[in-house]
């Protein structure tokens, strides 16, 4: 992999006119992309609060876009690496960053970074707005990363940041994959005008805490992942089923599994908390 473009910065602005932004710089969102940038200033400030920074932060911002939340994080003077993938959007994204030295421009795909040597090694915070379809894998990296963020704040769509802070009886494997790692909250919510363009659906802004430790055992944490994982590939079918395909073991051997973890044979998988899962972890071995 080759190395980011990086660019330094070194500016603020007042709050950004997306639409002017673009029509200055010939540029449209790509809905591909799923740009949509957040310019409301009172949503701005909501984001910023869940992440309950302070002056000696470091933050890494991912989706910059043209840097209405970069210059909102960077006015305290911490060291801001905001990350965007399309190029089109670098210039404009310094021009609104310009009088903040503590910002540092990455261009890149944020998934095929490598973080740690681009937070050098150093604590940091996420704070993003970032499309929907990298969530499960972006907060994947995130969590499982040795030397991760203590704290991740994303702006995500209301549905999926529903999805992540599901319990159990509307478990879903993502939900379960991130208290692994953290506890997870939504903490506010995002009304579709506080963007440009306007989204169809209202967002909210998802909060997570790292644990210090994964809330399962290391060792035992990739049978874990394999056993819910093998529950939620069918989960409409009941557990005895599912992971009998899943697993590909004999429905005695899956019977066996489920009277030794105290896990009823015809739950399913959304119904199951994480201490079910451990268990079956611990008894599948």
């Amino acid at each position: 992999m080759t190395g980011p473009e990086v660019v330094a910065g070194d500016h603020p602005p007042a709050f950004l006119d997306a639409r002017a932004v673009l029509r200055r710089h010939g540029l449209r969102p790509d809905r591909r992309l799923g740009q949509n940038f957040l310019i409301d200033p009172g949503a701005l400030e909501r984001v910023v609060e869940a992440a309950e920074l302070d002056p000696h932060d470091t933050v890494l911002e991912i989706g910059a876009g043209i840097g209405t939340l970069t210059s909102r994080l960077a006015r305290e003077g911490r060291r801001i690496v905001a990350v965007e993938l399309d190029r089109r959007l670098i210039e404009p994204l310094l021009e609104g960053v310009r009088r903040f030295p503590g910002v540092q421009v990455v261009q890149a795909d944020v998934l095929k970074l490598d973080l740690a040597a681009l937070m050098q090694g150093k604590p940091f915070r996420v704070v993003a707005n970032i499309p929907y379809q990298i969530t499960s894998h972006l907060l994947r990296r995130l969590m499982e990363m040795p030397d991760g963020p203590d704290r991740v704040v994303l702006t995500l769509q209301a549905e999926v940041v529903d999805r992540v802070t599901a319990g159990a009886g509307e478990m879903s494997l993502l939900a379960l994959s991130v208290q692994v790692y953290g506890r997870a909250r939504r903490v506010a919510h995002i009304p579709a005008g506080a963007f440009f363009p306007a989204p169809e659906v209202d967002s909210a802004v998802l909060r997570i805490d790292r644990h210090l430790r994964p809330a399962v055992a290391p060792e035992l944490i990739p049978a874990f992942f394999r056993v819910a994982r093998a529950g939620f590939q069918q989960r409409r079918k009941q557990l005895h089923n599912a992971l009998s395909a899943g697993l590909g073991l004999g429905s005695g051997e899956i019977a066996a599994l489920l009277e030794r973890a105290a896990v009823r044979p015809e739950a399913r998988a959304q119904e199951l908390a994480l201490a079910d899962w451990e268990r079956l972890a611990r008894q599948l071995g």
